[in-house]
């Protein structure tokens, strides 16, 4: 091939359109999605997790949808490795990826590499467990600020997910986090398993609400929120329970909406403090996204209910019109 195939990225918060406008742009261009969504990984998170129908699936396929069991936690470093491999596959076939999540911490890690980490410890992370059962998750933030200030410095005192990580990190590795993120491998979009290292070019560009029109969002995020309960997510979740073997801690299961839905089947709040709790949740996710992107580079910011989106988005990718997919 005379010139790097690209990747495109399409960004957002939650509700913002993005997948409306990725089934759009394959009817136009030789793209392939790939799923970038933290929640669409697992089987059996649909309702909860706005999966595209069957009927947009069978027209717009994506990959990495769907194909991991709730019971496995998925990891960013385990999407990088599925998402080379699916790009590689892509470019093998002449088209083009098109990346399409809200998940940003899945985009940075394809991006820009991962520190190697030491893998998880049980009995360690069993300690830590109990430990932060008998002084409490703010107790454990105060531990970490004495072993690795810089880590603790950007977590809340109760993410007891990452707190545990950082502690567990630095008793088996005897080093804070924040040093092995400063000796982060910086090989962007590249796989050093398999060899393969396009150095090829990517295009970003993300759907948002503009601030004036962040109620809009809001709005947005009710309804749907409102529309997945009619469609059976406490039936969804239902289900997921009487498997057995989930549990709330699992990431699958700490999703927005589902965290809600399980807390309100475990007699935690009734359905109206259910839907409050769903819809706020939803709409803290959307701030920590747009957070995200405010701070990402070289992004093209579209308007969502522009009536012109999709021609937008088209020009955006005018140049890989003109130098990749004219040739192809």
């Amino acid at each position: 091939m005379s010139a790097p195939l690209p990747v495109v990225l399409l960004m957002g918060p939650t509700c913002s359109g993005k997948t409306a406008l990725a089934v759009e742009l394959v009817q136009h261009l030789p793209l392939d999605i790939i799923n970038v969504d933290s929640a669409l990984v697992y089987r059996g998170l649909d309702i909860g997790a706005a999966k595209p129908s069957d009927d947009v699936l069978a027209n717009a396929p994506h990959r990495l949808l769907g194909f991991r069991d709730p019971a496995q936690p998925y990891s960013a470093a385990e999407f990088r490795e599925d998402a080379l491999r699916e790009i590689r596959d892509i470019h093998a076939a002449g088209r083009v990826p098109l990346l399409v999540g809200g998940t940003m911490l899945y985009f940075k890690a394809l991006l820009d590499g991962l520190a190697e980490l030491p893998p998880a410890d049980p009995q360690v992370r069993a300690r830590l467990e109990q430990e932060a059962a008998e002084k409490g998750w703010p107790a454990m933030h105060a531990r970490l600020a004495d072993v690795d200030p810089p880590t603790a410095a950007r977590l809340k005192p109760n993410d007891s997910q990452r707190i545990q990580r950082a502690l567990e990190v630095f008793e088996v590795s005897g080093e804070p986090l924040s040093a092995h993120h400063v000796r982060q491998r910086d090989v962007p979009l590249s796989d050093s398993a398999t060899g393969y290292s396009p150095a090829f070019p990517y295009t970003v560009f993300s759907l948002a609400i503009a601030p004036k029109d962040r109620a809009v969002l809001h709005a947005r995020i009710a309804e749907r929120f409102h529309q997945m309960l009619d469609d059976g997510l406490v039936a969804e979740v239902q289900a997921l329970r009487a498997r057995g073997d989930l549990a709330p801690e699992l990431p699958a299961i700490k999703s927005v909406g589902y965290r809600q839905v399980w807390e309100y089947l475990d007699g935690q709040y009734d359905y109206d403090t259910l839907v409050a709790r769903g819809i706020i949740a939803t709409r803290q996710l959307a701030k920590r996204q747009f957070t995200w992107l405010r701070g990402w580079p070289g992004i093209t910011w579209l308007e969502t209910d522009a009536q012109d989106l999709l021609e937008q988005a088209l020009a955006c990718l005018a140049p890989l019109q003109e130098s990749v997919f004219s040739s192809r």
